[in-house]
C-alpha cells in the first residue's frame, strides 16, 4: 500500500509533466509542489517570491508595530529593517546582475490576502494571528532560500541567497517563540 506522501507526490509529479516546462516551474513554486519535491526554483520564480516574502513581512510588521502587544513591537521593528535591507539587496543584486527578471511591486493576491487577514483580525487575535503569519512565512522563506542556495542556476543571487539564509533561520527561530497575547 502507497502511503499519503508517495500518492501525493506522484499526483504533483504529474501535474507538473503535463504542464509546459517553463509554466510548471512556476505552477509548482506558487503551489509549494517545488518545496515539497526539494527543487529549486528558476531564478525569476526564486526573486519574485524572495520579493513578495519581503513586501509581506514588511507590511504584516507595520501593522505589528503599531498593533500588537508590547512584547512583538520589538521583533516587528526588526523585520521592518532587515526584510527592508533584503529588498534593497535583491533589488541591486538583480539590477547588476542584469537577469532580465522583473521584481513585482505590489502583493500578489495571495499576498494581499494574508495582509488583509491580519488587518481584519480582532484586537485579542492580533497577536496570534501575526505569530502564526510569521512563522509560517518564514519557514516557505527558509525553504526556499535553501533551495536556490543549495541548486539556483544564478551563481550571484545564489550567493546571496546562502548569505542571507542564517539571518532568516534566525528570524523563524525568534518568530517561534513570539507570545500570542
Amino acid at each position: 500500500m502507497l502511503s499519503k506522501s508517495t500518492v501525493r507526490r506522484s499526483i504533483i509529479i504529474g501535474a507538473l509533466a503535463l504542464s509546459t516546462a517553463a509554466f510548471a516551474q512556476s505552477v509548482g513554486e506558487r503551489s509549494g509542489a517545488n518545496s515539497v519535491l526539494g527543487i529549486a526554483p528558476k531564478t525569476g520564480d526564486f526573486v519574485s517570491q524572495a520579493a513578495l516574502s519581503d513586501m509581506t513581512e514588511i507590511e504584516a510588521s507595520r501593522l505589528a508595530a503599531e498593533r500588537g502587544p508590547a512584547s512583538q513591537k520589538s521583533f516587528a521593528n526588526q523585520m521592518v529593517t532587515d526584510h527592508s535591507k533584503t529588498s534593497s539587496e535583491l533589488k541591486d543584486l538583480v539590477s547588476s546582475s542584469k537577469v532580465g527578471v522583473a521584481i513585482p511591486t505590489t502583493l500578489d493576491k495571495s499576498h494581499q490576502s494574508k495582509i488583509d487577514s491580519l488587518k481584519a483580525a480582532k484586537p485579542d487575535r492580533f497577536a496570534a494571528e501575526y505569530k502564526s503569519m510569521q512563522v509560517a512565512a518564514h519557514k516557505d522563506a527558509v525553504s526556499l532560500f535553501e533551495r536556490y542556495a543549495d541548486k539556483g542556476d544564478n551563481l550571484a543571487i545564489k550567493t546571496w541567497a546562502a548569505k542571507t539564509l542564517p539571518d532568516l533561520k534566525h528570524h523563524l527561530e525568534m518568530a517561534q517563540a513570539l507570545p500570542e497575547k
